[in-house]
């Protein structure tokens, strides 16, 4: 979600994350035309080994939940689906996309 929004004191990370966003579309513009598709999934805030320290902090896990539309905190298992999409011969013109698996966060203000 960094690709499209930034937080206080990730700055670093946010500027990376748009420029795997940036380097999908680089790399459409340079590969489409030999048949190659370069998609991006950019997940939300998924609950994991790693975002649990976030998930046990109250304050955060409250910004989270009011924040997200979808009321909850994604799962690794929501990415699977957007996955065996882009895999699939039913993304074919699908090209220089990064998909936002993130419970509609990024669609609201």
């Amino acid at each position: 979600m960094q690709a499209e929004l930034a937080r206080p004191t990730i700055g670093p990370y946010t500027a990376a994350k748009g420029a795997l966003r940036n380097l999908t579309r680089a790399m459409t513009a340079e590969w489409a035309g030999e048949g190659l598709q370069v998609n991006g999934i950019a997940p939300g805030y998924i609950h994991t080994e790693m975002t649990q320290k976030l998930v046990d902090d109250a304050e955060f896990n409250s910004w989270i939940l009011g924040r997200t539309p979808a009321r909850r905190w994604g799962t690794v298992a929501d990415l699977v689906g957007p996955a065996v999409w882009l895999s699939s011969s039913a993304s074919d013109y699908v090209n220089g996309q990064v998909i936002f698996v993130d419970g509609g966060l990024t669609a609201v203000v």
